[in-house]
């Protein structure tokens, strides 16, 4: 197991550019498909514990969340957070990236990957 991972939405194309970014970088690195496989509420916390950032960066504000009546306003703290991306993964923000103690929204991809390898 690497001590990067990529959660990657293959249909995105800034996941496809940070993925393409850190295969050109020969760094290990382990792929998860979370639409395939979405993160545990203990992944989830996580992720959000190590965040560089803000989690309300982590939510996506897209067709989907403005469909289910979402507020952006109500996704501002942790718990929030976690709770809307156990219920619907769609909503992650991609690509994300994960070491054992930092994780970050690649966006931009190519120089957010440079600061993880």
């Amino acid at each position: 197991m690497a001590d990067l991972t990529i959660f990657h939405n293959p249909k995105c194309s800034n996941s496809r550019r940070a993925l393409q970014a850190l295969e050109e970088s020969g760094v290990e690195f382990d792929t998860v498909l979370y639409l395939k496989e979405p993160p545990s509420r203990a992944d989830l916390e996580r992720i959000v514990g190590h965040l560089d950032g803000p989690v309300a960066d982590l939510v996506r504000h897209d067709d989907k969340f403005k469909a289910l009546g979402l507020d952006p306003k109500g996704y501002t703290e942790a718990e929030a957070v976690v709770d809307v991306l156990v219920e619907h993964p769609e909503l992650m923000q991609r690509p994300l990236l994960e070491t054992s103690d930092r994780a970050a929204v690649a966006r931009p991809p190519v120089e957010v990957v440079a600061t993880f390898v």
